[in-house]
């Protein structure tokens, strides 16, 4: 047998997914949540239209989605190699923000009878979508798809889905030996800060 392939990434992205392999523990018991790790489902990067525009139905890409038994944990992150970042305080822009209060909707609303009839969904609730600059999505498009194929999902593996229940998390990645991470964020996200300095080789990270 050949000897394990080695994957070194750079950036962002690349912590991001060192992270799930590695690190989701950690989320989980910043959150009390007993559920064990391969109990959990991940989405990496799913997105719902890569551009969030005004008084359309696409609201943008999560860094990753991770669902326990418990819980779901909506994630962006960041690292230290940013320009906006300055001090204890990184607040996140308004379409990010924005796409955990959509998501979150759907969230909540969806439930399993509606799988394969997006249009039964839509007649039942689109009078209670009101979030502002949003459109609900429409029947018969790749967005609708790929949304109730995910919202399937999560509502398989979280065994009661409620406002309580999903979690808004922003990962910052940080080298203890040359930065500090944000101690302060949006209101309705938790800062979870995670060290990447004993990961790397060179510039890169071993995932």
């Amino acid at each position: 047998m050949g000897s394990e392939l080695t994957i070194l990434g750079y950036g962002e992205d690349a912590l991001t997914l060192w992270a799930l392999k590695q690190q989701v523990s950690k989320i989980l018991s910043e959150f009390q949540d007993k559920t064990s790790v391969s109990d959990c489902l991940i989405f990496y990067r799913p997105s719902f239209g890569r551009h969030s525009k005004i008084d359309s139905s696409v609201f943008g890409e999560f860094d990753a989605i991770i669902a326990s038994k418990e819980k779901i944990y909506l994630i962006e992150s960041k690292w230290d190699n940013l320009a906006a970042f300055k001090d204890a305080e990184f607040i996140l822009r308004e379409e990010q923000t924005l796409r955990h209060k959509v998501f979150s909707w759907y969230l909540t609303h969806w439930s399993k009878e509606y799988l394969g009839n997006w249009q039964s969904f839509i007649s039942e609730h689109k009078s209670n979508f009101k979030i502002e600059n949003k459109t609900i999505v429409p029947i018969d498009s790749l967005l609708s798809r790929n949304l109730e194929f995910i919202l399937n999902k999560i509502h398989g593996c979280c065994e009661s889905i409620s406002e309580s229940s999903i979690k808004n998390v922003f990962l910052f990645f940080y080298n203890s030996e040359k930065s500090k991470h944000p101690s302060k964020t949006n209101a309705s996200f938790r800062v979870i800060p995670i060290d990447y300095s004993r990961e790397l080789e060179g510039n890169f990270v071993t995932m």
